[in-house]
């Protein structure tokens, strides 16, 4: 992966005007030769991307902030090139527990379509074409379904996929900001086989890694540090994770390329041999909440091509000014604005956008999720 940007100290932006429906116009900033339009809106809460095996788009969506079964699977369909834009948004999948990501899976000829929720992963056999999702499914895992409020720093109920070498790897948020968790599925990775035989714990202490992609065999994720250290300290990653790896919270956390002790744990009894993985690539500024992350390849552009972008969430409070950007990381702790302007103040009557999710489409275009708008933004290269 590149990690170098030698040439800039930033990526040269351009202005894109946006008007959403019933709503006050902005004007975000995109790469220069790139063009901006709304590729859907209306949404809910909509979350991350997945392409079908017969090339279709699907996006994940929560609903709302609370814990509910009312969220969905749309299916993003009828592209129009001319217009820029989806012209029909179908529900394939309705009444979910808070359904994070899905992800797709061929075997022997076959199409399968996971379902991550709250409580469980479910899989389902996947139709090409098909505009709703037949059958009740086969739950294959079961995860722990609670969490204290966003108010302490926990709630963490969704749960992502990512799928390598005919194995799943799900991720489980911990149940809080900072404690001993009482279940072994917590603030971790799990990795099974694709019928959920197998489950075995393949990386621990990721308080809550909600992106995750795999790189040249190297599974990145982006993980979120724990709050209530103050307003810059711990900072939220982007690292690499291997088997058996241990990322140190609740005792530890990343902070300027060091791996720091926690000191409200500092008397408590840690399991021998406790090592801590070395610090991530990219330390984010405390509370931007990384979210979905992208390895551009064959990109038009060379200033993005075999680049990582990050979607930045930004931080439930508005006045720290966190986040509400796509990034791209261009070396350690180093990154810059792709796609930015979603925050022009700070209060949330100001705050036009949360970025959830990043998604290559093609070699010259790429989409981004905001579940805060309901909207999903198509930039592509001019």
């Amino acid at each position: 992966m590149a990690t170098g940007l030698t040439a800039w100290a930033q990526l040269p932006l351009q202005p894109a005007p946006v008007l959403l429906e019933g709503k006050p116009a902005f004007t975000l900033q995109i790469p220069q030769g790139h063009a901006l339009s709304v590729a859907a809106q209306g949404l809910e809460r909509p979350r991350f991307f997945a392409k079908s095996p017969d090339g279709r788009l699907f996006v994940t969506d929560l609903h709302n902030l609370d814990d509910n079964k009312a969220g969905r699977v749309l299916l993003l369909d009828n592209w129009s090139e001319q217009e820029h834009r989806f012209l029909s948004v179908v529900p394939f999948m309705e009444r979910l527990h808070n359904p994070n990501q899905i992800a797709f899976y061929t075997a022997q000829g076959k199409h399968y379509l996971y379902v991550a929720e709250t409580d469980k992963l479910t899989v389902f056999d996947y139709v090409p074409g098909s505009q709703k999702q037949a059958g009740e499914g086969r739950v294959i895992a079961r995860f722990p379904a609670y969490g204290l409020s966003y108010k302490y720093g926990g709630w963490h109920l969704t749960r992502s996929l990512a799928i390598h070498r005919n194995k799943l790897y799900v991720s489980i948020g911990s149940s809080c900001n900072a404690c001993k968790e009482k279940e072994a599925w917590r603030a971790c990775i799990v990795e099974m086989q694709p019928d959920g035989s197998r489950a075995r714990l393949y990386a621990t202490g990721l308080r809550n890694a909600v992106g995750l992609q795999w790189v040249n065999n190297q599974l990145w994720v982006t993980n979120m540090g724990r709050d209530g250290l103050g307003p810059d300290t711990p900072q939220d990653v982007l690292t690499t994770v291997r088997d058996q790896g241990f990322y140190g919270w609740p005792y530890f956390y990343q902070y300027r390329q060091q791996i720091r002790p926690d000191d409200y744990f500092k008397d408590s009894t840690r399991a021998p041999g406790l090592r801590v993985e070395k610090p991530g690539l990219c330390g984010f500024r405390a509370h931007s909440s990384p979210l979905g992350l992208c390895y551009f390849t064959n990109y038009a552009d060379s200033l993005l091509n075999q680049r990582m972008l990050v979607a930045l969430h930004g931080s439930t409070t508005v006045g720290r000014q966190r986040g509400n950007e796509v990034v791209m990381v261009t070396g350690r702790d180093r990154y810059v604005p792709v796609v930015t302007g979603f925050l022009q103040g700070k209060t949330e009557a100001q705050r036009y956008g949360r970025p959830c999710d990043v998604m290559q489409w093609g070699p010259n275009a790429f989409l981004v999720s905001d579940d805060k708008s309901g909207v999903i933004y198509y930039i592509w290269k001019k």
